[in-house]
């Protein structure tokens, strides 16, 4: 039944995406942008992770890559697919020549090579990576009472379960960044015990936290 009602859910709200025009997303993704750059979380965070937009029908990233990558004080990690494997790890990315240089991969979205000018690409997996202090990450679909639903992968529920729960890292900060239309009242989002909640809601209007995580 779970199943079946997550299944319905990604369909109607795909469908209600595919209606919202490229102008609304780049102006929703700029509001959205403004207020991250804003959050005392993200000002005084070093490691961060921000996933790289698809072209369509969800926030984009593209301005808040740059704005990180400008900052000197910043590490940047974004997610990359290990196919063979059939999960999500989060590499380092560099600087704007680095992104710009990135292959297109699955859905359209740029993907980390494993090597940066002839070195090995620094993973949060690696021992010696510093610890992630915030996650900005993607969904289709989140509801007030900070459930998130994904596009049925389980990438980001499995990479959290493995980096926080087994390889026992600190619990980073998990901000959703969601077009207005992405959020849901709350208890709307159907969630089993191994999907992830997130600790906060960005859209264009609303901020959703739970308590001191502003």
């Amino acid at each position: 039944m779970l199943r079946t009602n997550k299944r319905v859910l990604r369909k109607a709200m795909k469908a209600t995406l595919r209606d919202v025009s490229e102008t609304e997303i780049q102006s929703q993704s700029q509001a959205i942008a403004a207020k991250i750059l804003a959050l005392p979380a993200f000002q005084s965070c070093r490691a961060i992770s921000c996933y790289l937009s698809m072209p369509v029908s969800e926030a984009q990233t593209t301005s808040l890559i740059m704005s990180i990558l400008a900052d000197q004080k910043k590490h940047l990690f974004v997610p990359t697919i290990v196919s063979e494997e059939d999960r999500m790890d989060f590499m380092r990315l560099h600087d704007e020549e680095d992104f710009k240089g990135l292959p297109v991969g699955l859905w359209g979205i740029p993907q980390p090579t494993a090597q940066w000018k002839d070195e090995n690409r620094q993973s949060v997996s690696d021992a010696s990576t510093e610890n992630l202090e915030v996650i900005l990450l993607p969904g289709l679909a989140f509801d007030r009472s900070l459930s998130r639903l994904g596009h049925g992968k389980g990438y980001y529920d499995r990479f959290l379960s493995t980096y926080i729960t087994a390889a026992k890292r600190p619990r980073p900060l998990l901000v959703a960044l969601a077009l207005q239309q992405q959020l849901l009242d709350a208890g709307q989002v159907p969630i089993t015990d191994s999907d992830w909640k997130v600790d906060m809601i960005i859209t264009p209007n609303d901020t959703v936290t739970k308590p001191n995580n502003l």
